[in-house]
């Protein structure tokens, strides 16, 4: 069996199926990890769902912001498509209640045992380990799943702005929330600056990419993200970052998870059906 870690697609169906293709992709032996945003900004975000949902057990998923901002506009109470969106297909199509029931079953954060690898759509904060990271990401799909409307009234916002094993109810999740699927900047004591969102040398202190705090407790394991374009493709620090900016004209690229660690990824071009720049 081979695993494939996938970036970012964000309805980039066209060049999922290419590179998909290209990966030789056997339903018999393989699997294919999605680091989340599989939807929006892209063209077909209706295709890609459907195309990943039909893989059945050979297919990964963790959920992304976009994926959760669907979620939010399809089951939450005031949430509406922002411009740039490109999600009415899904929200039209025949097959919708499909769709999203099995996109609100997806987790936040996936951890595959013997490997030593993680998976969350952005990162993980520097004082959590794997299992409470697993244990958060739980916690959050119970709340997500048992009354989605209520979930969606409290997710948004930037605060609290850094985890404490004391925090509880909306606080507690939607720090990791924010934590898994919109992390990129943070303080060596663990506060993020969520509106932070350039390439890692641009941060002053005291904000630094969240893989370099020192002495993270995450660090003895490998951690497979996407979210962050202007990072692009990285396989240091202990993460393996996959978000090489499809959407935005960049490539959308694959990873052997069990193949040799030094090898590059495998990516196909993408078409660019977002002016960079864009919000993610």
């Amino acid at each position: 069996m081979t695993r494939w870690a996938i970036g970012d697609v964000q309805g980039c169906y066209d060049e999922l199926r290419l590179l998909v293709s290209k990966l030789k992709f056997s339903a018999d032996r393989d699997e294919l990890w999605f680091v989340g945003d599989l939807v929006n900004r892209g063209p077909k975000s209706l295709e890609t769902l459907r195309f990943v949902r039909a893989l059945g057990a050979n297919a990964v998923v963790v959920l992304g912001n976009h994926d959760l901002h669907l979620l939010a506009v399809a089951l939450g109470s005031d949430r509406v498509l922002r411009r740039g969106d490109t999600l009415e297909p899904v929200l039209e199509a025949r097959d919708r209640n499909r769709l999203i029931d099995w996109l609100l079953e997806r987790p936040l954060a996936h951890a595959a045992g013997g490997h030593g690898d993680l998976m969350v759509h952005a990162g993980v904060l520097p004082a959590w380990s794997v299992a409470l990271t697993l244990e958060l990401a739980a916690e959050v799909g119970v709340a997500l799943r048992r009354n989605p409307r209520a979930f969606f009234e409290h997710m948004y916002g930037n605060r609290p702005d850094r985890w404490k094993p004391s925090l509880t109810g909306a606080d507690r999740l939607r720090v990791a929330i924010n934590g898994l699927t919109r992390l990129r900047f943070c303080t060596a004591e663990g506060r993020m600056d969520l509106k932070l969102k350039g390439a890692p040398y641009e941060a002053r202190p005291p904000w630094m990419p969240w893989y370099a705090v020192p002495k993270r407790v995450s660090r003895d394991s490998r951690i497979i993200i996407g979210h962050w374009s202007t990072l692009g493709f990285l396989n240091a620090h202990g993460i393996l970052a996959l978000d090489t900016g499809c959407v935005w004209g960049g490539a959308l690229s694959a990873f052997n998870l069990d193949g040799d660690r030094d090898r590059g990824p495998v990516s196909v071009p993408c078409a660019g059906y977002q002016a960079p720049g864009g919000e993610s």
